[in-house]
């Protein structure tokens, strides 16, 4: 007897090994997932602007990323004691202007090398609603508590998110042809716009994301998994919005079972086993069982970055 209902998930014809490079962007669930990849020691980058929940602002920062188009004293601001910029999220916003401006040009450096080299892209889309903000006219991936007056909410439409997917696989392709793209949509709820708002702005990703003019593109179901396959409440967070750990591990395991390579899931298997070592907390730091307990270790950490020297344990 089955007490829930099975996603179906294709395997990859372009499977992720620890030979890859991985570049993950987007919601809060990109987060998570690249948590996931770090901890088991894979080359992998996560939000280098912050988490972004709309595919226009993506679309932006990829494009300045590829034409090497840096920041100026134009793209940002100062309020509440820090300066801040509206294409960025607010955990890179900081009180010295100069230092702001030179982070966020490192990262614009840093991301096309990154763009340029990635084998693999996951993108996490979040919602479909949107800030315009009435000043520049312009969507901003973050409003920075700026009062609610300086901005007009917006639900874009299947073809703007169509057409901004699209920008994002060409642009980056043009750079790197070869690149390999996963999308998948956030199970978080965005409750905040609406429940019914909320599912609108899920169904308008989930079309565009299944468009016939978007090519060379692998979908992960997560948002499908969450609402279906999980479907009850002790698998979320304590606000009822967010996947809980759990929800993240299951998610996490369907998509290692779909996208990474059987070589590599042996060699996450050790990863994992020396992880839970390296967090281990002895009673006795100094007893001869643990001085034994972490010869053994080092012996584990030197095979398998013999065999593999892209791993690096802190």
């Amino acid at each position: 007897m089955q007490f829930t209902t099975k996603i179906p998930v294709e395997k990859s014809d372009f499977p992720i090994d620890y030979d890859s490079k991985i570049l993950l962007l987007g919601s809060c669930f990109a987060e998570n997932i690249g948590k996931k990849f770090e901890y088991f020691k894979f080359q992998s980058t996560t939000n280098p602007f912050g988490i972004i929940f709309n595919v226009v602002s993506l679309e932006k920062l990829i494009r300045r990323a590829i034409e090497n188009r840096k920041f100026t004293e134009n793209d940002i601001f100062y309020h509440n004691e820090l300066w801040h910029c509206y294409e960025v999220h607010s955990e890179l916003s900081n009180s010295n202007k100069n230092t702001f401006l030179n982070s966020l040009n490192e990262l614009i450096n840093s991301t096309s090398q990154q763009l340029n080299d990635s084998t693999h892209i996951i993108i996490t889309l979040g919602t479909s609603w949107v800030y315009r903000n009435l000043e520049s006219n312009e969507i901003v991936a973050n409003c920075h508590k700026v009062p609610q007056k300086n901005f007009t909410k917006e639900l874009l439409s299947i073809s703007q998110t169509e057409e901004s997917l699209q920008n994002i696989v060409s642009l980056i392709h043009s750079v790197n042809p070869n690149c390999n793209f996963i999308f998948t949509v956030s199970p978080v709820r965005h409750i905040k716009d609406g429940f019914v708002e909320n599912t609108l702005s899920k169904a308008y990703l989930i079309a565009a994301i299944h468009s016939h003019n978007l090519q060379a593109i692998t979908y992960f179901p997560s948002y499908e998994i969450m609402m279906d396959e999980l479907r009850d409440y002790r698998f979320y967070a304590q606000d009822m919005l967010h996947p809980n750990q759990v929800a993240i591990d299951y998610i996490w395991e369907q998509f290692v079972a779909s996208a990474v390579t059987e070589e590599s899931k042996a060699i996450m298997t050790e990863v994992a086993i020396i992880q839970k070592s390296l967090a281990h907390k002895p009673f006795n730091p100094n007893s001869e069982s643990h001085l034994k307990f972490k010869t053994q270790l080092d012996i584990k950490i030197k095979a398998i970055q013999n065999q593999h020297p892209i791993i690096k344990f802190c």
